[in-house]
């Protein structure tokens, strides 16, 4: 069991969020706390990076939908980066990777 970490940094197109580790039922309030204390600008962009992530359940899957409702109500921007490939599965099956814009690393995902 790898234990869920979520490291913030600040880039010129809004925050970005590392998720590292597993992203399940046991820790997934925790993206939701932490959302709380960004400040989310409108037309800025939230990047979550999981690269890091080792695992993910539909709890994890639920907290990011929440992640995007939270965004879109400052009217800000919500993108993922470097998606695993079994949760990129994921997302498409359940037709989330058509809501979530979708981005190789974090560098392009800021590019934009």
């Amino acid at each position: 069991m790898s234990p869920l970490n979520i490291t913030t940094r600040d880039t010129a197109t809004g925050p970005v969020l590392e998720i590292t580790g597993e992203f399940d039922y046991s820790n997934a309030t925790e993206l939701r706390d932490l959302l709380g204390t960004l400040a989310l600008q409108p037309g800025r962009r939230l990047v979550l990076d999981l690269a890091g992530m080792t695992f993910c359940d539909s709890s994890g899957i639920t907290a990011l939908i929440a992640a995007r409702n939270h965004v879109h109500a400052a009217q800000a921007d919500i993108a993922l980066a470097a998606v695993p490939a079994n949760t990129l599965r994921i997302l498409r099956i359940v037709g989330l990777d058509q809501i979530f814009p979708l981005y190789p690393d974090t560098d392009a995902a800021t590019r934009s």
